[in-house]
């Protein structure tokens, strides 16, 4: 089978001017590629420029029959009827008509050679662990999870030749993604995946690096990726050490050198002083010694400026994804503070908290459950978003809620500007110098939040609240690592390192959640319960 998508000399810039590509070229062929890069490096802008959804500035995408493509950021009309999402209505319609008896020409038309397509729906429904959701109910009546795993569900009905995920596990409780995994797993055709999803990343076939607007191809999964990339980062490292030893080698000989042509400089003036030879014979000698001198001071400058040149090329072939370095004081919590209670709390659609529930000091809280079961409501009611049917839920102390679409932003403001939002008494000198701890320096700090990358947004919305005043002593995180890239997540965990309050993280994440301390497990399924991670796993 030919290579199915071919990227030649491609170029996009977004409209404020930013670049995003300069003369790209990569070719994705059969199995499933993992396409991997920092945030911003472009990823969900080559999935829309080969889905068609964006035009290049320049070059071309040349794709190999029909494009599936399921989006980051899913937003489907809560009006819609399943078989709608599905893209089967018509069809369906039209079968029902024909079994009722209605033989109009139009009719068969609809249905073409498709006679199975409600059988196909519904097991294509199954597979993904949506059986229980009836073709004529409505969007409204699904959870976030699902209505992803519904969009899925319509491509796989549509067989695409290639089909293109980004972020696919976003919203997804483990259940979910089990199901996911598995389609991903059975899938046959071209698959180009974007995902910060480990465990999804295990199960491609190759690895595409987008980094600086080229694409570095890996083969095997992501543990071979990883395994590849420190190889090559070492044999970078060794190549550092080795072009500054010759730098500093070059230099001493320049040095050297330079002593040599002084002493011979001030020996041939004093033989000129001297007068012992005749003064035609200085001449020459004199004009010699300067063609030799300058000589040997070009090839040393020369070998110098190659050292430094190699040292350059060595350096840059070292990664170096910064992390974020923020000291936090003011959001210290002392141990045994009461900072949150709440009280028979009942929910709206029906979760609950039975009794009390008390969180003290800077204790870390892993919020989990299924897709639906609440959590987003249940942190939403704490906010004071929303009010509760019944019972009482107080902070005591600043809190900071930061939901997962990030919608705390302003899209049409700068990232200093809204920070600024957020913390009006601070100087703008005092705004940069704090955003640039969090990786937003210079002219980084005056793009506007509607440019942003996923994992850039998360992170100017991260920062807004974490330099908030007063600074918030419980900060609570709605599925933080959606859109984020590994490099991001490491990100996000040395940032909440420095973070010493209390925290409520809602998270699919396992692997996140353990990583940042998480010192109380609590699951919601109707009600709230305390439970440990070896019971979820």
């Amino acid at each position: 089978m030919s290579t199915s998508i071919t990227c030649t000399s491609l170029s996009f810039t977004w409209p404020d001017g930013t670049p995003v590509f300069e003369g790209l070229d990569a070719a994705f062929g059969p199995g499933r590629t993992g396409l991997v890069g920092v945030n911003g490096s472009g990823k969900s802008t080559l999935l829309k420029l080969i889905s068609g959804e964006l035009a290049p500035a320049d070059g071309a995408v040349r794709v190999a029959g029909e494009v599936g493509h399921l989006p980051q950021n899913v937003t489907l009309d809560t009006q819609l009827s399943v078989d709608e999402v599905l893209g089967i209505a018509s069809q369906r319609a039209a079968l029902h008509a024909i079994e009722a008896g209605d033989v109009a020409e139009e009719h068969f038309e609809t249905v073409g050679d498709d006679w199975d397509v409600e059988e196909r729906a519904l097991a294509t429904l199954g597979e993904l662990g949506l059986g229980h959701i009836e073709l004529d109910r409505t969007i409204g009546e699904v959870s976030g999870g699902e209505s992803v795993l519904l969009r899925l569900a319509a491509l796989l009905l549509r067989r695409p030749d290639v089909l293109l995920l980004d972020e696919p596990t976003n919203n997804l409780d483990l259940y979910a993604r089990r199901r996911l995994y598995a389609a991903v797993e059975s899938w046959s055709g071209v698959m180009v995946v974007v995902s910060h999803d480990r465990e999804l990343l295990e199960l491609v076939d190759q690895i595409a690096d987008l980094r600086s607007g080229a694409v570095t191809w890996f083969g095997g999964n992501y543990s071979a990726y990883e395994e590849a990339l420190t190889t090559e980062q070492e044999a970078a490292e060794r190549m550092v050490r080795v072009a500054e030893a010759d730098l500093r080698k070059q230099k001493r000989e320049l040095v050297d050198a330079q002593v040599k042509l002084a002493r011979r400089k001030r020996y041939g003036q004093k033989m000129w002083d001297q007068k012992r030879e005749p003064k035609i014979v200085m001449g020459a000698r004199k004009r010699a010694a300067q063609e030799s001198a300058g000589k040997h001071r070009i090839m040393h400058e020369e070998r110098l400026t190659e050292a430094r040149e190699r040292l350059d090329e060595a350096v840059d072939a070292v990664r170096d994804d910064d992390e974020i370095r923020v000291d936090l004081p003011y959001t210290a919590v002392p141990p045994g503070r009461t900072v949150l209670t709440l009280m028979d709390l009942e929910l709206a659609y029906g979760a609950r908290v039975a009794g009390g529930l008390v969180l003290r000091g800077p204790e870390r809280v892993a919020l989990i459950g299924r897709n639906g079961a609440g959590k987003t409501t249940l942190l939403r009611t704490i906010a004071g978003e929303l009010a509760p049917v019944a019972g009482e839920a107080h902070a005591h102390v600043p809190l900071r809620f930061l939901p997962q679409r990030l919608d705390v932003l302003d899209g049409e403001l700068s990232v200093a500007e809204n920070v600024a939002r957020f913390a009006p008494g601070a100087t703008n000198n005092r705004i940069r110098a704090r955003l640039a701890r969090f990786l937003f320096r210079g002219a980084r700090a005056d793009q506007k939040a509607a440019t942003l990358s996923g994992g850039e947004r998360f992170r100017a919305a991260l920062a807004a609240l974490m330099l908030a005043e007063p600074a918030p002593q419980l900060l609570m995180l709605d599925e933080p690592t959606n859109n984020l890239d590994m490099a991001s997540v490491r990100q996000l965990t040395s940032a909440l390192e420095s973070y010493e309050g209390a925290l409520i993280v809602s998270s699919h994440d396992l692997p996140f959640l353990e990583s940042i301390g998480i010192t109380r497990w609590l699951l919601l399924d109707g009600e709230l319960q305390e439970t440990t991670p070896e019971a979820i796993g």
